[in-house]
Formats: structure tokens, C-alpha cells, sequence
């Protein structure tokens, strides 16, 4: 994050003390003042109503992220990389053919693209995430099938067996994902373990698996692993990713497509 040539609003100010203490892990206020181009004081207003929300910890003199294991709560993930999240999203719909069937799993990434499918003609979606539901009902000529299940409350999503038995009704081209981290080596992870085998059934449900990530969702990995780097179709990412991280996913037959 670059010093601020003028004082930034409150929503954006706060967005950018995010995405700034989660590339740094922690950063102090007067640090974060100098930088945003704001008093101490209102650094502080800031980083105590974000840990309310939950959103980062409070350490003396300054602000941490939460744990690198833990899932970070949605409100965060709304706010963060919301610029980079819509190129993602919108490129990732370009790959949306007119009359095919496709699944998207829920998240912030993914629903990125949802605002660009309203022109595919004789789409049909599947999902087990509401909120891609929700969002989505607002254009009539998209068939939308939920996929049953468990709520859990916290996504708004739906998981467990009644998901995974689902889908052997359909005939999918392609799923579209997001995920806490994507790595080289290791694949598409995550952190909640008993959402385990639902992401790994829906990821696994077509044979083109296309993953929407930010580029810090590269440096990090989840204890469970989903799907492994062969798995993965094509990868598509904000250009603010290491070349070198991208070189290896070409390596392992990924297809990388930055924007």
C-alpha cells in the first residue's frame, strides 16, 4: 500500500487497512496513519470496529490477522481484493458457453462473475451456495438447481450427503470454484474439514475444474486438500501474482489465464 495522496472514505480506507494487514500480517498504527493519510486516531476508531467484526486482532500499538489456518470470516473476505475479485470474475465468465450446464460453488470470488451471466443464453446453474441463488434469480432465463443439503449458516451453503448425491442427476461442463489457497504443489485447499468431501465431490463433477482466485490466495495452504494441481483445468488469477508461482502451475499443465 502506497501513502495516500488524500484522506481515503471510511469503507475504502478500511478495505485498504485489510488487504494491507493481511499482505504484512500486522502493521502499527502510526504506521497505518502514515500510509492511509489519516490521524492515529481515526486508525484506531478503524481497527477497533474491525475486530468487533472480527475481522483482525488487536495487538499493542497496532493490528494482527487472524490465524493463516482459519477460514477468514465473509465481511473480510467481501472487502478484500474486491477490485481484483470483479476482473476475475468477469474474465471467468467469458469461459461461460451459451446453452451449458455449469456448477459454481459458493464464495466471494465466484460470485464475481455472477453480474456477467445475465447476457448467456440457455444457461443452466447449479449450486449448493444461496447466495449464488439469490444473486442469480434476478435473471429470468437462467435455469437454477440447488443442490440439497445441510445449511451451514456461517456461507450460507449447502453440504453433506444430500449435495454429493446430487449431482449424479446432471451432466456438468464445467465448475467453478474458489478457494483459501491454490498452490503449485499441493492443489486446491481448505480449512474446514467437514466440508471436506463435499467440495471434493463438486470440484471433481465435470471434467473442466476452473478455479477463481486473488493472487494471495498463492501463498497460502489450507490443511485439507481438495483437489489435486492435475486436477485443475485452468487457473485464473488478478495479475498482481508472482510470475514465478504462475510458472510453476504451467509446469504441472495448469492453464493460467491473468487479468
Amino acid at each position: 500500500m502506497r501513502p495516500a495522496t488524500e484522506p481515503l472514505l471510511g469503507p475504502k480506507r478500511q478495505r485498504e487497512l485489510l488487504n494491507y494487514i493481511r499482505a504484512s500480517g500486522s502493521g502499527s498504527v502510526n504506521e497505518l496513519a502514515r500510509l492511509l493519510g489519516v490521524s492515529t486516531s481515526t486508525v484506531r476508531r478503524d481497527l477497533n470496529d474491525l475486530q468487533d467484526r472480527g475481522l483482525l486482532e488487536r495487538v499493542h500499538g497496532g493490528a494482527a490477522q487472524v490465524g493463516d489456518d482459519v477460514e477468514p470470516l465473509r465481511p473480510l473476505r467481501e472487502i478484500s481484493y474486491a477490485e481484483e475479485k470483479q476482473r476475475i470474475g468477469q474474465a471467468a465468465a467469458a469461459h461461460v458457453a451459451p446453452h451449458s450446464t455449469v456448477l459454481i460453488t459458493g464464495g466471494t470470488t465466484t460470485e464475481a462473475m455472477l453480474p456477467f451471466l445475465g447476457s448467456v443464453g440457455g444457461l443452466t446453474v447449479l449450486t449448493n451456495s444461496l447466495m449464488v441463488v439469490n444473486r442469480l434469480s434476478q435473471f429470468a432465463d437462467i435455469d437454477l438447481i440447488v443442490l440439497g443439503g445441510l445449511l451451514r449458516r456461517q456461507e450460507m451453503s449447502l453440504l453433506g450427503h444430500l449435495t454429493i448425491a446430487g449431482l449424479d442427476e446432471f451432466g456438468i461442463d464445467q465448475v467453478y470454484t474458489g478457494a483459501f489457497g491454490v498452490d503449485p504443489e499441493m492443489g486446491v485447499t481448505g480449512t474446514n474439514l467437514s466440508e471436506t468431501q463435499t467440495d471434493r465431490s463438486l470440484a471433481s463433477s465435470a471434467r473442466q475444474l476452473i478455479v477463481l482466485a486473488d493472487h494471495s490466495k498463492l501463498a497460502q495452504r489450507g490443511p485439507a486438500r481438495l483437489v489435486p494441481t492435475s486436477g485443475i483445468s485452468r487457473l485464473i488469477v488478478d495479475d498482481g501474482a508472482d510470475a514465478g508461482i504462475l510458472e510453476r502451475f504451467r509446469a504441472a499443465g495448469v492453464t493460467v489465464e491473468t487479468c
